[in-house]
């Protein structure tokens, strides 16, 4: 990844949680009915649920768990995958970095003490939050981040491997 990319995915990750060393995690994302009318390809995000859709039409979707923001950290809105990136950096915010001191100015990508985990598809809208993977599983299904949507490593690229930028995302109280 060149320099220029690095910053932009350390940029844009910068609003999400930094975790401890990973444990081990397996996909969970599951054939599911959807009764939305979200056009096949969406990504849907309800925070409540802490669930992740990717619409496939013909009232079907897969889902899958996520981590999404602490309280006060939530947003929803729809915005549109404008990257994706494979084992990408990540620096903390200055937030963060006070909270912590001792956290380096960026971390490697596909370091153990990465949050972003395996991937990362940046979004749209002002550069703060993406849907990634992470270094710490059992945050899934809770509510723990800085906004971002954080998915099983083996989730986040089944997605990656399903949707390309400029795939539709909304996200939801």
């Amino acid at each position: 990844m060149g320099g220029n990319a690095l910053w932009l995915v350390a940029a844009v990750a910068a609003s999400c949680f930094f975790a401890l060393p990973p444990g081990p995690a397996s996909a969970r994302g599951n054939l599911v009915a959807a009764q939305d009318d979200f056009a096949p390809g969406t990504i849907v995000v309800r925070t409540k649920e802490r669930r992740l859709y990717l619409m496939l039409g013909k009232g079907e979707a897969m889902g899958y768990p996520v981590g999404v923001g602490r309280p006060g950290m939530q947003w929803s809105g729809k915005v549109k995958i404008d990257g994706k990136y494979r084992k990408p950096a990540w620096a903390p915010p200055d937030s963060i970095k006070r909270a912590n001191p001792r956290l380096p100015r960026v971390i490697a990508g596909g370091s153990p003490r990465n949050p972003l985990g395996v991937a990362a598809l940046t979004l749209s809208g002002g550069g703060q939050y993406a849907i990634h993977g992470t270094n710490e599983p059992n945050l899934i299904g809770g509510f723990v981040s800085h906004g971002c949507i954080r998915m099983y490593n083996a989730d986040v690229t089944d997605l990656y491997r399903r949707v390309k930028v400029g795939t539709p995302v909304v996200v939801t109280q």
